[in-house]
C-alpha cells in the first residue's frame, strides 16, 4: 500500500513539473519517445570525438564530454522549457572548429577551445539580455537557410573525403576515389543501407546504419574488434578547464575572429530548429513559441558547460521530430533523452570500432538533410539568390564555413543597394557588413603584411 501511495506521489510530482494531462500524453508515452530520439541521434557520441579528434583532442575525453553535454543539456531543455528536444553538442560547430581553425589556420586546438569558452560567456551573456532573439531576428531567412545549407554540404563533403569515395587531385584539386579499396566499399555499403533505411523512415535510421557498418567492418576484418564493450567512464582530464587556462592566448586579432565567428554560428543554430521542432509538436501559440526564452536559456548554459568540459557548441537536434512523432510532448522526453546519454557513457570502447568509414555515411546523410533548407530560399530574386549562393558554395570549396557566411554576410547589402532595396537592409546587417569585412583582412591579409 505505501508502495502504491509513493508511486501517487511520484506521479502527481511528474505531473506537476510536466503537465502531462494538460499535453494529453503519458509516462510511458514520453518515455518511449525519449528513447526513440535518443536511438535518433546517438550518432554523435562517436562521430563527434572522431571529427573533433582530426584536431588532436584526446577521443576518450570528448566522448565522456559529448555524453556529459548532452546530460545536461536536454536535462535543462526539459526543466526549465519543458519541451520534448533534445540538446547535445551539434555536427558543423565541431567541422569548423577541426578543419577551419586548428587545421586551415593552424591555431592550437588548446587555443581554439578558448576561442569556443569565451564565444560561450558571451553568448550566455547576449542570451540573458535578450538580445539573441533581436540579432536572430534582424538576419533575413534567406540567408539563415543558406548557412545552414552550406553547412550541410561542407560536412557532406568531410564524409565523402573520410569515405574516400572523392581524393585530392593535382589537376583537378577532387577527383572520385578508388572502388578497388575494401574500406571505400565499406562506406558506400553503409550509405545504400543507411539511405534505405530513411527512405522507409525507420526511427533510428541514422544509428541502426552505423551499427550496420561497423558490423560488416568487423565481419570483413577491415576494423579490428574492442577488447571490450563496457568500461570505467574516460576521464575528462585532457579536456577539462583547457579552455578556460588558454583564454589568455587570445591576443591576436585573428583569434577574436574566430570568438566572433563561433558566436555567429551558434547564433543561427538552434532558434530555427526550435521554432520547426515546436511546430511539430503543435506547441506554437499566436505562432509564436512560448517559453522560448527559458529554451534558448537551456542551449546557452549548456554551452558553457560544454566549452568547460571540452567540447564544441551543443544545439537542439532535429532527430527530436522521431520522439515527437511517436506522442512526445513534454519536456519528461528530454529527461529520458539524457537519462541514456548519462548511461551511454560506459560504453566508450566502442570507440576503436566506429572509424571515419563507419561515420562517413552519417555525414554525407545529415549534409543531405541539411541541404533541404535551400528550398525556402528565393532564388527567383538575383539580390538574394546571389548571397545564398556564395554561402552556400564557398564552404565546401574553401574548406573554411567562415569564408561561406562571410562572402554571403558581405554580398547581400550590396546586391540589396543595387537592386533598389537598401531600406530593407536593416542596422545589424550593414554591422555585419564591416565586421565580416574586417574579419576577412584580419584572416587574410593582416598575417601576410
Amino acid at each position: 500500500m505505501e508502495s502504491l501511495n509513493n508511486n501517487g506521489k511520484n506521479l502527481s510530482f511528474i505531473e506537476r513539473l510536466f503537465h502531462l494531462n494538460q499535453a494529453g500524453t503519458t509516462v510511458k508515452r514520453e518515455f518511449l519517445a525519449g528513447l526513440t530520439t535518443f536511438v535518433s541521434m546517438a550518432y554523435i557520441l562517436f562521430v563527434n570525438p572522431q571529427v573533433l579528434g582530426a584536431s588532436g583532442m584526446d577521443k576518450g575525453a570528448l566522448f565522456t564530454a559529448t555524453a556529459l553535454t548532452g546530460v545536461i543539456g536536454s536535462v535543462l531543455m526539459g526543466i526549465l522549457a519543458n519541451y520534448p528536444i533534445a540538446i547535445a553538442p551539434g555536427l558543423g560547430d565541431n567541422a569548423f572548429f577541426s578543419y577551419s581553425v586548428v587545421i586551415a589556420m593552424g591555431i592550437p586546438w588548446q587555443t581554439a577551445m578558448a576561442g569556443v569558452f569565451v564565444a560561450s560567456i558571451i553568448f550566455l551573456i547576449i542570451s540573458l539580455l535578450k538580445l539573441r532573439e533581436l540579432v536572430i531576428n534582424s538576419i533575413p531567412q534567406d540567408l539563415k537557410l543558406a548557412v545552414s545549407a552550406g553547412l550541410g554540404l561542407f560536412i557532406a563533403f568531410v564524409g565523402l573525403q573520410g569515405g574516400g569515395l572523392i581524393e585530392a587531385s593535382k589537376s583537378s584539386l577532387v577527383e572520385i576515389g578508388s572502388f578497388t579499396n575494401p574500406t571505400t566499399l565499406l562506406t558506400i555499403a553503409g550509405l545504400i543501407v543507411t539511405a534505405g533505411l530513411m527512405c522507409r523512415k525507420v526511427p533510428g535510421a541514422i544509428f541502426i546504419g552505423m551499427v550496420f557498418t561497423t558490423i560488416a567492418g568487423l565481419v570483413t576484418k577491415l576494423i579490428p574488434l574492442p577488447s571490450h564493450i563496457v568500461s570505467g567512464v574516460p576521464s575528462l582530464k585532457p579536456t577539462f578547464g583547457v579552455g578556460i587556462a588558454h583564454v589568455g592566448d587570445i591576443k591576436q586579432p585573428q583569434l577574436w575572429a574566430v570568438v566572433i565567428i563561433f558566436l555567429l554560428v551558434a547564433f543561427f543554430d538552434t532558434a530555427g530548429t526550435l521554432i520547426g521542432l515546436a511546430e511539430q509538436a503543435h506547441l506554437m501559440e499566436n505562432g509564436k513559441m512560448p517559453r522560448i526564452g527559458r529554451a534558448l536559456m537551456a542551449d546557452s548554459i549548456s554551452m558553457v558547460s560544454g566549452a568547460v568540459m571540452g567540447t564544441t557548441p551543443p544545439t537542439a537536434y532535429v532527430e527530436s521530430s522521431a520522439g515527437i512523432a511517436i506522442g512526445g510532448r513534454t519536456g519528461l522526453t528530454s529527461i529520458v533523452v539524457g537519462g541514456f546519454f548519462a548511461i551511454s557513457m560506459f560504453f566508450s570502447p566502442l570507440l576503436t570500432v566506429v572509424t571515419s568509414n563507419v561515420t562517413a555515411p552519417v555525414l554525407i546523410i545529415v549534409g543531405a538533410l541539411m541541404a533541404q533548407s535551400m528550398k525556402g530560399i528565393h532564388w527567383e530574386k538575383f539580390e538574394i539568390a546571389l548571397p545564398a549562393f556564395l554561402t552556400v558554395l564557398a564552404m565546401p570549396l574553401t574548406y573554411n564555413i567562415t569564408y561561406g557566411i562571410a562572402f554571403g554576410f558581405l554580398a547581400y547589402p550590396l546586391t540589396m543597394i543595387a537592386a533598389g532595396r537598401r531600406k530593407e537592409v536593416n542596422g545589424i546587417m550593414y554591422g555585419l557588413f564591416f565586421v565580416f569585412a574586417l574579419l576577412l583582412y584580419i584572416i587574410n591579409v593582416l598575417p601576410q603584411s
